[in-house]
C-alpha cells in the first residue's frame, strides 16, 4: 500500500468529523481521478471502498460521466441480455 502524505494543517481544516476524513478523501480522489479519465471505473471504485453501485450513484450525484469501453459497453449488454 502507499501512503499519501497531507500537511497536518490542511488535514485539520477538513470540515468532517475525524472519523469521517480518511474515507471521504478516498471518494475524493476516486471520484476526481475518474472524472479525469485517470482512473478505470473499477479502480477508482475500489479506492473508493464503494460496491459498483453506490460508485454509479455517486457519480450520478456528483454528474460525472461515465466513460464506457467498448468492452464495458459489451459487457453490459452480455449481462441486460441475460
Amino acid at each position: 500500500m502507499t501512503t499519501i502524505e497531507i500537511d497536518d494543517e490542511v488535514y485539520e481544516a477538513l470540515r468532517l468529523p475525524e472519523g469521517e476524513r480518511p474515507q471521504a478523501l478516498k471518494t475524493e480522489l476516486a471520484v476526481s481521478l475518474y472524472a479525469r479519465g485517470v482512473l478505470s471505473f473499477g479502480k477508482a471504485r475500489a479506492l473508493a471502498e464503494l460496491s459498483t453501485r453506490e460508485f454509479h450513484d455517486l457519480l450520478g450525484d456528483r454528474t460525472v460521466p461515465r466513460h464506457y469501453t467498448d468492452a464495458e459497453l459489451s459487457e453490459d449488454f452480455d449481462y441486460a441480455r441475460r
